[in-house]
């Protein structure tokens, strides 16, 4: 992996190449319980469809007690173009009955909270926590995931993994922005396909790069 040193260097430079990147506002009035629901639809599914998913299901309900007296069929109607729409039920469902049973229906605010719910992992709380409730922490989704594991910033065979190892390497200011600078460079620049290491702000700090192992061009 890339030393202190090089980590800092590497964070700088992605801030330097964009330096509209800021740490995401929370929006007034942004429901925590329909982020979590949304983020849990988003699971092997493209934004579009995660969108689609979210907006049929909060048109039927968007409380816990309101997905509760959904019949199956209704849900799975309404989740279906998210996919694994027969799990994505069944987990709600459980999201759903342990958040009324054990907090009182209320989202809780911390990652240990989030993910004693059934069906949130690390990934989610995490999102959860930086885009509604503003923590200052590092969401590992696929592309940070890709990032951090390609150019060798942290390291882990699953999110959750890279995600721990991140927060144990990454320097704390860069806790607030680091998820945005990361995720946008993913999509960018840094992408899974066709990656565009000729353009690349950090390609002679990068792990892959520097092995020979990603040629492709800018």
């Amino acid at each position: 992996m890339l030393d202190e040193r090089q980590a800092r260097e590497m964070l700088e430079t992605l801030r330097a190449a964009r330096p509209d990147m800021r740490a995401p506002s929370v929006k007034p009035g942004r429901d925590p319980f329909r982020s979590v629901v949304s983020c849990m639809l988003s699971a092997q599914s493209l934004d579009r469809n995660t969108a689609a998913a979210s907006r049929a299901l909060f048109a039927l309900a968007d409380t816990p007690g309101g997905i509760l007296a959904l019949e199956d069929d209704e849900i799975v109607a309404a989740i279906r173009p998210a996919g694994l729409y027969n799990m994505k039920c069944r987990n709600l469902r459980k999201m759903c009955r342990a958040l009324l049973d054990d907090h009182g229906g209320v989202v809780p605010r911390t990652r240990e909270g989030l993910m004693s719910l059934p069906g949130v992992g690390r990934k989610c709380a995490d999102i959860v926590l930086h885009f509604t409730f503003g923590e200052a922490v590092v969401a590992v989704d696929t592309h940070v995931h890709r990032v951090c594991n390609r150019t060798g910033l942290a390291e882990g065979r699953t999110e959750e993994k890279t995600a721990i190892s991140l927060e144990a390497r990454l320097p704390e200011e860069f806790w607030a922005v680091g998820h945005v600078l990361l995720l946008d460079f993913g999509k960018r620049v840094c992408r899974s396909r066709r990656p565009r290491c000729g353009a690349c702000p950090v390609s002679g700090l990068c792990e892959a790069y520097r092995s020979g192992a990603m040629t492709a061009p800018g």
